[in-house]
C-alpha cells in the first residue's frame, strides 16, 4: 500500500545561534518523529521560513542578524505565513519579553532551561491545533 502524500511528519524549522542547543533540539523533534530544518540566525531563519513552509518554529529570542521578535513579525505580517506556529524559546523570561513575543504573534513561549518533556508537549499541542486549524 501506497502511503498518501498528506502523511508527512509535520516539519519544524529549529532557530537558535547556539550550536548545542541547535543540535540537541533537531535530536529531540527527530525523535519524537518530526521532519526538521534548521537556522542559526535570525536572516537564516525567516528565509527558511518563506522557503521551507514549516508547520512549526522553535525560534530562539536572541539571534545575530534579527532577532527572533523581528522574524515573527515579519512571519505575522506574511499572509501566505498565517498557519505556521511560532513558539518562542528564550533565557529572557520576564513578562515584559513574554508580552512582546505574545504580542508579535508568538503561539507560545518557553524559558531557558527548560524541561525537554515540557516542550515536547508544547510542540504537540501547537501541531494538534495546527492540524485543526489547516485541515489536516
Amino acid at each position: 500500500m501506497t502511503p498518501s502524500p498528506h502523511t508527512d511528519p509535520p516539519l519544524v524549522l529549529i532557530a537558535d545561534d547556539e550550536p548545542n542547543i541547535l543540535l540537541s533540539l533537531e535530536f529531540l523533534m527527530k525523535r519524537e518523529g518530526l521532519r526538521t530544518c534548521v537556522a542559526a540566525d535570525g536572516t537564516q531563519a525567516l528565509a527558511a521560513v518563506q522557503r521551507e513552509r514549516p508547520d512549526l518554529v522553535l525560534l530562539d529570542v536572541m539571534m545575530p542578524g534579527k532577532s527572533g521578535f523581528e522574524v515573527c513579525q515579519a512571519v505575522r505580517a506574511d499572509e501566505t505565513l498565517a498557519a505556521t506556529r511560532i513558539l518562542m524559546l528564550t533565557a529572557k523570561g520576564r513578562e515584559t519579553d513574554v508580552a512582546k513575543g505574545l504580542a508579535l504573534g508568538a503561539d507560545a513561549y518557553i524559558t531557558k532551561p527548560f524541561s525537554t518533556r515540557d516542550l515536547v508537549e508544547r510542540v504537540r499541542t501547537l501541531l494538534a491545533e495546527a492540524g485543526t486549524r489547516s485541515g489536516r
